[in-house]
């Protein structure tokens, strides 16, 4: 089993509900698909070196790391054309959601990237976990449905936050989420 693990960059303590499942990834011994950023990548690559757990991918745009901290396997993405920004770093998002087979996300209910990431794994016909921070809650993302449910605890900022990717992409599977 591949777990895709990622969230937003402001997080960056794991509450000790997130550290159990890790710890349950890691005694199971999944391999963790894990980003090169800070906050949540930064954070989880800590809790896996700590451990010394060596079934860990680090995907890297254009190869080139920003973390590892525990010097594992780094896949390289790359990254089509000119893209920047958001788009450079969404192109090794979708990578992870490709090759995983499940999701946990640890989200605040602000970051897009995260909102992006559970939206890739539902239109893969992947589901995720996703650990809302504000809430201190899990929610089991596996349809339309529960993505909705996330969406309505987090607020305003996170429909918007939706809508915007929505209207920005061909998910048509998702133009019958009620965003208000």
């Amino acid at each position: 089993m591949k777990v895709f693990i990622a969230g937003a960059r402001a997080i960056s303590v794991l509450d000790e509900s997130v550290q159990e499942r890790l710890n349950n990834i890691y005694m199971k011994n999944y391999t963790v698909i894990v980003g090169d950023a800070s906050g949540i990548d930064s954070a989880v690559q800590m809790f896996f070196s700590d451990l010394n757990y060596r079934n860990v991918i680090v995907y890297a745009s254009e190869g080139k790391a920003r973390n590892n901290t525990g010097n594992w396997d780094i896949h390289t993405v790359d990254v089509p054309g000119r893209s920047r920004g958001f788009d450079y770093y969404a192109a090794k998002d979708m990578a992870m959601a490709n090759d995983a087979d499940y999701g946990f996300m640890i989200w605040n209910g602000e970051s897009k990237g995260t909102l992006n990431n559970i939206i890739n794994l539902l239109n893969l016909d992947k589901k995720s976990i996703v650990y809302l921070s504000t809430t201190k809650e899990f929610y089991n993302i596996d349809g339309i449905d529960e993505l909705q449910e996330l969406v309505n605890a987090c607020g305003q900022t996170a429909k918007n936050l939706l809508k915007k990717i929505v209207e920005s992409s061909m998910m048509s599977k998702f133009q019958q989420i009620s965003l208000f």
